[in-house]
């Protein structure tokens, strides 16, 4: 990717996760897939281009250590979250009150915090946080799936 096209991806995710990613410095590719584009930094697959928004990986995630968009699960969803499972109201302890519908997000568990997929927001962050029930969240990536063992 040229220079300028990297920095708009990178100036991208450190405003909508308020933190530094990779930099227009850095050797950034980018590769097409049937779900949504990735991002290569350094043969990492860090970044991914959903639906034209630009988020982070699991990898990316637990690189980068974002505090913004998230979801906390219980850990009784933690296993059907990782097995590919679109996220379910009442399984949410708590979620960033910035997020809205359509909003990528990050799913962490509830006693590790860390970073176990990444999804489409159905409803926005206040919602998220009633527990409603049904499918709150659609589940694009998580650790375990194709794209993870890619990185191993």
């Amino acid at each position: 990717m040229r220079t300028k096209e990297v920095k708009v991806l990178s100036e991208e995710l450190e405003e909508k996760l308020g933190i530094k990613t990779f930099g227009p410095d850095e050797i950034v590719d980018i590769a097409e897939s049937t779900d949504f584009n990735l991002l290569f930094v350094k043969n990492d697959i860090l970044g991914m281009i959903y639906d034209g928004k630009t988020f982070l990986t699991v990898r990316g995630l637990l690189k980068y250590r974002p505090e913004t968009y998230f979801v906390t699960v219980d850990m009784g969803a933690v296993a059907f979250v990782t097995n590919g499972a679109d996220i379910m109201g009442p399984g949410i302890t708590d979620a960033d009150d910035r997020i809205q519908e359509g909003d990528m997000v990050w799913i962490r568990d509830m006693k590790n915090l860390v970073p176990l997929a990444v999804g489409v927001a159905l409803v926005s962050g206040k919602e998220l946080k009633s527990k409603a029930k049904g499918k709150v969240i659609k589940n694009l990536h998580n650790v375990g799936d194709k794209l993870w063992k890619a990185g191993e």
